[in-house]
């Protein structure tokens, strides 16, 4: 494992991990930031860049302990309905991640990757994701899916047009071919949701069919290591049985 710096509180943690029952897929839901900042008479933009430090230590810590994928919920197709400044701040935000993290991306192996329409962002971003793609496509370490402009709805529904489109028999069309025509993350093996709320909010809805769920009060820019370690291991506590007895 790669080496960082952990509190005794995070160490103590880590030991009662079983590695060799991790989650391969851990997808996130990072909900709240709006809201750390109300409690504390802040603008909700602070509550965007506080929780990019927790984007940073969940990443630091899945890929410390073995994760192989993390998926974050990072904009979904809804958010554009936000105001025209909240969305250039995140955009922003996103854009600063992307280029002040090319060179850890290296250091760490990690495969950066996307999900969901971007061509929906300006063309600086755009470029910033196909380059930073491109430059980790051979990585062999933990990859890291932003969910950027996505939905599991549109995603489906995409999947359903482009099926149609090549004219395949319904007689041809397996649970296997159609998972071919969704997006290149595996079936989420456990969803954490912070803040409170008890809602999937059309998030990977296919590849969550099987999935653990951890729903925790933690609102995002407050969920830090401790918090991912806690999941991992209340995750570890249950019995997977996939419908079956």
């Amino acid at each position: 494992m790669n080496e960082i710096k952990l509190s005794k509180k995070e160490r103590e943690l880590v030991n009662q991990i079983d590695k060799s029952n991790l989650p391969k897929h851990v997808a996130i839901i990072m909900d709240g930031n709006g809201r750390w900042a109300k409690k504390r008479g802040l603008p909700r933009i602070k509550g965007h860049e506080r929780g990019i430090k927790s984007v940073l230590s969940v990443i630091e810590i899945a890929k410390h302990i073995g994760i192989k994928y993390l998926t974050l919920y990072t904009f979904s197709k809804e958010n554009w309905k936000r105001p025209k400044s909240e969305i250039s701040h995140l955009t922003n935000l996103l854009k600063k991640y992307l280029k002040e993290h090319q060179e850890k991306f290296k250091d760490d192996d990690v495969k950066f990757n996307t999900i969901g329409d971007i061509e929906d962002f300006d063309e600086e971003l755009q470029e910033l994701i196909k380059r930073t793609m491109k430059n980790t496509k051979n990585h062999k370490g933990m990859k890291l899916t932003l969910a950027l402009s996505y939905g599991g709805r549109q995603e489906i529904l995409k999947a359903v047009k482009n099926i149609v489109k090549e004219g395949l028999n319904p007689e041809e069309i397996s649970e296997k071919k159609f998972r071919a025509y969704l997006s290149n993350v595996p079936d989420v093996d456990l969803l954490i949701r912070t803040s409170g709320e008890l809602r999937i909010s059309n998030y990977l809805l296919w590849q969550i069919s099987y999935a653990e769920l951890y729903f925790t009060k933690v609102l995002w820019p407050d969920f830090k290591k401790a918090e991912f370690l806690k999941a991992i291991i209340d995750y570890q506590k249950r019995e997977r049985r996939f419908g079956e007895v």
